[in-house]
């Protein structure tokens, strides 16, 4: 048995079927660990969504994909919580006669995955937060996300405020930070509040800012932590942590981690898995 942990897919469907030839998965002995952002801006997003649900429904602990910004976006768009933005590829998921079913499925994705000594999120952690306090806050927003009253949390999803944690945030605020963290963090300031700004290269964070994992005396240091989200990173790997988006969808690679021994496995983006136009 090996576990994959897969780069942000982005409805890249073509690129996804390469590299899982490439790693020679099997279902039914392999299990793939998926970063989020499985769907958005890629032409498969629908294809993508199928492959995984069927997998899932065969074999149930060959799929383990947590929530990214775009996985919920999708979900907000169906809901009908928020307009499609331009560069979305959502139309044939929302138009498709499964729709319900892949989208049911979606929602019952975690926020965090911690498993055999890893914790994997989309975007990051705040430096208050341990791995264990993580879990427990991830598993707040998954009860209301996968509740009766799901599209009320949607449609407060959206906004950048509060972007500091506090242990006295309540309600939706509170709800709201996690999600930011968990799936659009990349840089904080100083004072540990999150800066939403800045998306470029490593090289080019301004001095005022520091990445997620860098940030002094973060509690989750001593923890093996697996994101994606930060395609300008590309693959970085450096105290206990492993970034795995390689921008497939901009046109870069699709990259897996074997968990059991850290060897890396990418193709390229394959040209089919590319929209006619891409917007940031």
């Amino acid at each position: 048995m090996a576990t994959y942990a897969i780069g942000d897919v982005q409805g890249c469907y073509h690129s996804l079927r390469s590299l899982l030839s490439k790693t020679e998965f099997d279902p039914s002995r392999d299990r793939l660990w998926l970063v989020g952002d499985l769907i958005n801006r890629g032409a498969g997003s629908l294809e993508v969504l199928r492959l995984l649900v069927e997998y899932h429904s065969q074999y149930p602990s060959s799929v383990t994909a947590v929530l990214g910004n775009h996985d919920l976006h999708a979900l907000a768009a169906a809901a009908g919580m928020i307009a499609p933005r331009a560069g979305d590829t959502l139309q044939p998921i929302l138009q498709a006669p499964d729709c319900g079913e892949l989208l049911t499925w979606l929602r019952h994705c975690p926020l965090v995955h911690a498993e055999d000594g890893y914790l994997m999120v989309h975007a990051g952690l705040l430096p208050q937060w341990s791995a264990g306090m993580a879990v427990c806050l991830a598993a707040e927003v998954e009860q209301v996300l996968r509740g009766g009253d799901y599209r009320e949390f949607l449609a407060n999803m959206y906004g950048n405020l509060p972007d500091c944690w506090d242990d006295v945030l309540q309600g939706m605020d509170r709800l709201r930070l996690i999600v930011n963290a968990m799936t659009r963090l990349r840089v904080c300031k100083p004072d540990g509040s999150m800066d939403f700004r800045f998306k470029g290269e490593y090289a080019d964070i301004p001095p005022s800012l520091l990445p997620w994992f860098k940030m002094p005396q973060r509690k989750s240091a001593n923890s093996k932590i697996l994101f994606g989200h930060w395609s300008a990173l590309g693959f970085y790997q450096d105290h206990n942590v492993v970034a795995l988006d390689t921008g497939c969808v901009w046109g870069g690679k699709l990259t897996a981690m074997r968990l059991e021994d850290e060897q890396l496995f990418q193709v390229p983006c394959d040209s089919r898995d590319e929209p006619m136009s891409i917007t940031d």
